[in-house]
Parts: structure tokens; C-alpha cells; sequence
């Protein structure tokens, strides 16, 4: 897939195919993606602290107790004692694209590729939309996905988890590796199949990667959505940190539990002024919630949703030809929106289009709408209002030797 996007400082964006496109005008900016492209340019890494105080209000429980195979890959969230600012600006950036549904290599070819685009474009965080490797499990809707004992059922969830994430496999060894090489930060939507729950039942995890190819956190959905937990395992709070990317304070959760106010209060009370909201793909998700979070938390917040058309369902998924009956001609829609701190667009939703939808952001806005409204801060009561978060990442069995 190649296509072509511009976006002007003044978050009006305007995008088409590669072919007939107009040329961008003073002031804008335009890439191209291509899955196919062998991207290497270097770009220049500035080490950012990550301090930032607690929250006032909020109580972290956090042992650290991730399983020692994925050790290795998954460094936990510290609070170092120094302090040090970089720009005041940030380029963010959003992947609204379809993955190659339920193929996990071939969609992480496409995350490859999307990184090394955005890079080119001067991107410092790209993020992607929720379950986006392997793919949202779209045929629980519209194949009796509740009938007990189904044999369609048995098989596509078989075949879900053979293609899920594997940190501790090396899953994404290749994606931290064009993060630490662009310098970026990724926000990764996948479906994950941790051996610390045994290895047979998946999460729907948000994983974050820093500018120096190291995963941070892995943030597993505290409550699949709906039909969602037919297939999906219920999360923990593990993944509730936030992560310094340049001057803001970076923090993200997975579709619905955005409507969670608890979880978006573990966030606010880490200092979190850039939200990253992950979507499966819908206008009608992230048009109202995405503007509401920013005017809560005075920060500024991304909705990044995937796309996925019936006819790009490839012919090797199990039942492809009822598939092919049974689905809508579009699933995903898309719906990728950016909203400043003072809950006006920066860019608003966008439908249908496969692109990278990027703009600038700069700490000062934030600031500025902390004046009068700081949830965690000035407007906090903690002597009245507290709330406790536990971190530990739960496990079903604990052996001691």
C-alpha cells in the first residue's frame, strides 16, 4: 500500500492516493508509505529524563515482577532524581492502517515500515491502533460467536493465538530495533500470549517502546470489551505508568477502559499530559471521548483506530469463504483524531483513510490550561479523595523453590 499525506501547522491535513495528488503547499509537510521500502537515515537520539512527580491523591503498589525470560526485553518504568528538558515541542503521529488481519509477520512488516516513514517525516512518537498485530478479532460479531462448543470458533481462536505476540519469543525484537535505529517512540496495539499466564490465553495489550529500542510497558486491557472477552483474558494493572518523551508525559490505554475514570486518574496522577487512546476503528469511538479527555486532564490526547475492509481479509484465514458471507464490507473505519489540551482539534476524525496523521504539540499549551484546572495538582483534595493502584501483575500460580 503506498499512499501519499500532508499535514499543515495549523492541523489541517489533506491526503489522497499516490497517483493525482496535488503537490503540498507552503508550510505543509508530506511522506510516503511503503510497506516495501528499505528505510536506514539515522536521526539524532537526545536522552530525555524520565522523572516526573506522583500525583497528588494517588498510591502505587508496584513490585516488579515480570517473568525472567522477558526480562531482557522489558525494562520497568524508574523515577530517576535529575530533571532535564529537551524542546518544548513534539512531533506526534498516529497510524490509521490495516494490518495483514491475523498474520503476524506480515502486519509487523507493516509496523516496520510505518516507523521508518513517520522518521522520515521528523515523527519523535508514532503510535498504532489497538490489537493492530494480528489484527481486532472481527468475526466473533458476525459468526454466533457465543454458541458454546463451536467448532467455527475453536478454530479461528487456534489460529488467533498461533499468530499473537510473544514478547518473551522475540516477538518484536525487529520493531525495537527500527525504534532504537529511527530514535522514536512507539506505541504498539497487539494481541499478546505472555507465558506468565501459561502461554494459551491472550491479552489486549498496549506496549510502549521507547527511543532507545527498549519496551517499558506492557499495558494488558483491564476489561475486554463485550464480545471482545469471548476471546480476550482480563488485564491488570501492571501497565498503569506513564514514560518522559521529550517535555511531556506520556500515558496510554485501550479503547473502552478510556471510559474508565479510575484508569485515566492512575494516569493523571503520574504526571500524564500526551494520552495515547488505541481503537479497532470507529468515528463514533473516538469523535466525543477524545475531545472529553483532553478537557479533563488538560493534556493533550491521540485516538489512533485501524481500518480493515471486508476484501482485505486474505484467502488463508480459516472459514475465509463464510467470512466472506457473513461480514460487512467495512469493519474498521478508521476514526484517528488529535485534540489540544483545550479540547479543540488539531486534527479531527479521520475516516477511511489509510495514512500517517501527524502533528505538532507543544508543552506549553499544556501549561497554559493547567491555570485553572489541575486534576491531580492545585485542584487535587487528597485529604478527601485517594486513590489506591495496584501494580502487580497478577499470575494464577506463584512457585517458590
Amino acid at each position: 500500500m503506498l499512499t501519499r499525506q500532508r499535514v499543515n501547522g495549523d492541523g489541517d491535513n489533506a491526503a489522497g492516493a499516490a497517483s493525482g495528488m496535488r503537490a503540498p503547499g507552503p508550510g505543509s509537510t508530506e511522506h510516503i508509505v511503503d510497506s516495501g521500502a528499505d528505510h536506514h537515515r539515522s536521526v539524532a537520539h537526545m536522552a530525555v529524563s524520565t522523572q516526573r512527580p506522583r500525583g497528588a491523591g494517588v498510591t502505587l503498589r508496584a513490585p516488579s515482577i515480570y517473568a525472567p525470560a522477558a526480562q531482557a526485553r522489558v525494562r520497568p518504568h524508574s523515577f530517576p532524581t535529575d530533571l532535564v528538558m529537551t524542546s518544548d515541542s513534539l512531533r506526534i503521529a498516529g497510524a490509521q492502517m490495516a494490518p495483514v488481519w491475523l498474520d503476524r509477520a506480515g502486519t509487523l512488516v507493516k509496523v516496520i515500515a510505518a516507523i521508518h516513514a513517520a522518521a522520515d517525516d521528523g515523527v519523535q512518537l508514532l503510535a498504532f491502533p489497538e490489537a493492530f498485530v494480528p489484527g481486532y478479532p472481527w468475526w466473533i460479531e458476525w459468526t454466533d460467536g457465543a454458541r458454546f462448543d463451536s467448532s467455527v470458533q475453536k478454530t479461528l481462536h487456534a489460529h488467533y493465538l498461533d499468530q499473537a505476540v510473544q514478547i518473551e519469543a522475540g516477538h518484536l525484537d525487529d520493531v525495537c530495533a527500527a525504534a532504537k535505529a529511527r530514535a522514536i517512540t512507539v506505541v504498539l496495539g497487539l494481541i499478546e500470549r505472555p507465558l506468565d499466564r501459561g502461554g494459551h490465553s491472550v491479552y489486549a495489550s498496549v506496549v510502549t517502546i521507547d527511543a532507545t529500542g527498549a519496551i517499558v510497558t506492557v499495558h494488558r486491557k483491564l476489561m475486554p470489551t463485550y464480545e471482545e472477552r469471548l476471546t480476550w483474558s482480563p488485564g491488570d494493572g501492571h501497565g498503569l505508568r506513564t514514560h518522559r518523551v521529550g517535555a511531556f508525559t506520556l500515558g496510554a490505554l485501550n479503547c473502552w477502559e478510556n471510559w474508565m475514570p479510575l484508569a485515566r486518574a492512575s494516569l493523571y496522577g503520574q504526571g500524564e499530559d500526551l494520552h495515547v487512546a488505541v481503537w479497532p476503528g470507529s468515528v463514533r469511538n473516538t469523535e466525543e471521548i477524545t475531545r472529553f479527555m483532553a478537557r479533563e486532564g488538560r493534556s493533550y490526547v491521540m485516538s489512533v483506530a485501524g481500518l480493515l475492509r471486508r476484501d482485505q481479509v486474505p484467502e488463508q484465514t480459516p472459514h475465509f469463504e463464510l467470512l466472506q458471507r457473513v461480514l460487512p464490507e467495512v469493519m474498521g473505519e478508521g476514526g484517528t483524531c488529535i485534540s489540544g489540551p483545550d479540547a479543540t482539534w488539531l486534527v479531527a476524525p479521520v475516516a477511511h483513510e489509510e495514512r500517517i496523521i501527524a502533528a505538532d504539540v507543544h508543552h506549553v499549551r499544556v501549561r497554559e490550561e493547567r491555570q485553572n484546572f489541575d486534576a491531580m495538582g492545585h485542584y487535587a483534595r487528597p485529604d478527601v479523595l485517594q486513590l489506591e493502584v495496584n501494580r502487580e501483575r497478577q499470575r494464577a500460580v506463584r512457585i517458590r523453590d
